[in-house]
């Protein structure tokens, strides 16, 4: 798994000790999505995380993005996140929910093998997302038990806790393999892949043929590609992702702007400057001073 990020080192990756519960430094995590948003406002900033992650929306809207594409919240929705995905929210006033974290060391302690990482809704080839039907009762009432597992000590916590879960997972791997593999297309499962890969390599890959030769398709395919699904060039995509981690940086963090150019692979800080004019409309100096 990949360590919590440090100021400098991208990406901005949560390790779940952040998230505190009433028993500290748990392998696994659930609260209402709505009383989480409050306690850690960060989170609807664009982050990764180094453990696994449920959403479950009861109620209310919004949209969620997962490695470039977005999706639509609502009633019914069940996100599932692996390490290391980057993923952000709007969520409107009301929206209602569950939020569940869990390490892979704690899930195989209890089921071992491969199990966890063939759940299709963990691979990235394929949609983050089950819109569940109205009529489906038994994932909801399972998630509640694992809030209200969780919501206090009690013996045998983290053994029902993972009882829960995996009844939880299995479940919604039903109701994967009949509805969602179906909506998987070839574009998305592309524009997925290109998101994880622009998300791991965007220090050091900055040309569209870098990432069309890692995706084994050429660069006009990839521009295109991104065009029809997402109505902006791979090369846009490319600069923002870089030019986000940038902001971000000289938002958060104490690095003069040639530290921050070095954590971004640039080896001349002047050129990082025009870089970050070009694509953002300032310099970084600029852009610090209105924060």
């Amino acid at each position: 798994m990949k360590p919590t990020a440090l100021p400098g080192t991208p990406p901005p990756v949560l390790a779940l000790a952040s998230f505190p519960g009433p028993l500290a430094r748990t392998p696994y995590y659930c609260d209402r999505l709505e009383s989480h948003v409050v306690r850690f406002p960060h989170v609807n900033a664009p982050h990764a995380h180094d453990f696994y992650l449920l959403l479950y929306i009861t109620e209310g809207a919004g949209m969620h993005t997962v490695d470039l594409v977005t999706y639509e919240l609502r009633p019914g929705s069940l996100f599932f996140l692996a390490p290391g995905q980057v993923h952000h929210w709007h969520l409107t006033p009301d929206t209602r929910g569950f939020v569940v974290f869990f390490s892979a060391e704690f899930y195989l302690f209890r089921y071992p093998g491969s199990g966890l990482y063939d759940f299709p809704f963990f691979d990235s080839t394929h949609p983050p997302v089950l819109y569940l039907p109205p009529t489906e009762t038994e994932i909801r009432s399972l998630i509640e038990h694992l809030f209200d597992e969780f919501s206090e000590p009690k013996a045998n916590q983290a053994e029902v806790f993972r009882s829960y879960l995996h009844l939880c997972l299995e479940l919604a791997a039903r109701h994967y393999t009949a509805t969602a593999t179906a909506e998987a297309g070839l574009a998305q499962q592309q524009i997925r892949q290109f998101g994880a890969l622009l998300n791991q390599h965007y220090r050091t890959h900055r040309s569209v043929r870098d990432y069309a030769a890692l995706l084994h398709v050429s660069a006009n395919h990839l521009n295109a590609l991104c065009r029809r699904v997402l109505n902006k060039t791979a090369s846009e995509l490319i600069h923002e992702r870089v030019t986000t981690e940038a902001r971000r940086l000289l938002s958060h963090s104490a690095l003069g702007v040639a530290q921050v150019a070095y954590e971004l692979g640039f080896e001349d800080a002047s050129y990082f400057v025009r870089y970050f004019r070009k694509y953002t409309g300032t310099t970084p100096e600029a852009f610090r001073q209105q924060r």
